[in-house]
Parts: C-alpha cells; sequence; structure tokens
C-alpha cells in the first residue's frame, strides 16, 4: 500500500487538526464539521495528483485553451454517520462524482473491549473499472475499513481504490495495508502512535460521529 501522510510537511492542515482535537474547540460541532470538511478538500486536492487526465480544449472569448482534466470515473464512498463531512469535503472537488454510502459500526457483545463490525445498509453504483475513494474519517483498528470493501465487492472491481482518513492509529495503518492490494492508496491527514484498550486512537480527538452530530445512544 501507497501510503500518503499529509503532516509529514507542515501545511495550513495542521491547523484543522489542531481545532478538531483541542477540546475547548470541540464544543462547536459546526466549526468541528467545517474543518473535517476542509481536511477532506485537502486529502481530495492532493489525492488528484495521481489520477488519469486526458487533454481537453476549451474555447475562450480570445481563442482556445488546452487543459488536462481527470479523466477518471469516480465514486465516493463514505462510512456513515462520521463520514459525511469527510464525504462532503471530497465531493466539494470531484463535484463528479457518483456517491455510495455504508453503514459499519461497532458491536460490543459480553466484554466492551472486544467488538465485530456490523454493516446494516448500503447504496452503491456500479464499480466496475471505476476509481473507488473509500472515506472514513477515523482509521482506528481498520476493521471497518476492511469490512466496507467486503461488502462492496458483489457491486463490481474498480480499477483503483483511495483509502481516505483524518487520523489513523498506526495499527489501524498496518491492518489495512495488509489486507488492500499493493497498488492502493492511502491519504491521511495524521497518523497517531496507539489505540487503548477499546480501540479508540490516542491522542486521537474522541468520537468523530459524535462530535459532528451529537451523542447517540448505544445498542
Amino acid at each position: 500500500m501507497q501510503i500518503h501522510n499529509l503532516t509529514e510537511t507542515n501545511s495550513v492542515l495542521n491547523t484543522f487538526i489542531t481545532e478538531m482535537r483541542d477540546v475547548n474547540t470541540q464544543k462547536d460541532p459546526l466549526r468541528f464539521r467545517r474543518n473535517i470538511e476542509r481536511t477532506g478538500e485537502i486529502l481530495g486536492y492532493e489525492l488528484s495528483k495521481v489520477l488519469n487526465y486526458k487533454a481537453k480544449s476549451t474555447t475562450t472569448p480570445l481563442g482556445v485553451s488546452e487543459t488536462m482534466l481527470i479523466n477518471d470515473d469516480i465514486v465516493l464512498c463514505s462510512i456513515l454517520r462520521a463520514g459525511v463531512p469527510l464525504h462532503n469535503g471530497l465531493l466539494n472537488y470531484f463535484d463528479k462524482a457518483e456517491n455510495a454510502f455504508i453503514s459499519a459500526y461497532r458491536h460490543h457483545k459480553d466484554n466492551p473491549e472486544s467488538f465485530e463490525i456490523i454493516v446494516e445498509y448500503l447504496a452503491c453504483p456500479n464499480l466496475e473499472g471505476k476509481t473507488l475513494i473509500l472515506a472514513d474519517p477515523m482509521l482506528a483498528t481498520g476493521q471497518s475499513m476492511v469490512a466496507t470493501f467486503e461488502a462492496l465487492k458483489p457491486f463490481g472491481t474498480p480499477k483503483d481504490v483511495h483509502l481516505v482518513s483524518v487520523i489513523g492509529a498506526q495499527e489501524g495503518v498496518d491492518y489495512v495495508s495488509q489486507h488492500f492490494d499493493t497498488n492502493t492508496h492511502l491519504w491521511i491527514a495524521t497518523i497517531d502512535e496507539t489505540l487503548n484498550e477499546k480501540g479508540y486512537i490516542i491522542p486521537g480527538l474522541g468520537d468523530a460521529g459524535d462530535l459532528a452530530f451529537g451523542a447517540k445512544l448505544q445498542h
């Protein structure tokens, strides 16, 4: 897997990540969602550099301009519900993309420190020969990303696969690296060192879904 960790180079992205982590700034859900969205825009911009392009002629009032434009059929797929702001950020840049949505959540059985990933809802176009961008803001254990990709397989085989996350743990990065093809790209804003006993990223930022949309009842 090809890993692109954007905070290996300093940029304005550091500001957005810092605000998302800050317990005081997190009190503003609107700003939290917007920072996720802006991070998605930056990740999408960087991702666009490795896509396929073709030349297009555009007539201007004074002549003809030759431009290289994206020549990939893109499908954006986000994992509900935390993935919605990240999806919107990517869609701001890939505005002609098709869209897929999938629900995946942790189901705890008897032991609160162990869980399985449950996929309940999936809406997806045909993926055959297309470029799939799979977005999940928190890459903790990596199990959700792998389970989602497995659930998408009946919809066709993508030509290229790009994984997009905001914050990941090294364990999750290693896990997806073992389960995706070596040609897969991972675009991630930053990578933290570890997970706690419940599988949450440390230092991370908490529950991205709750911070964006409010606390939920557990089931």
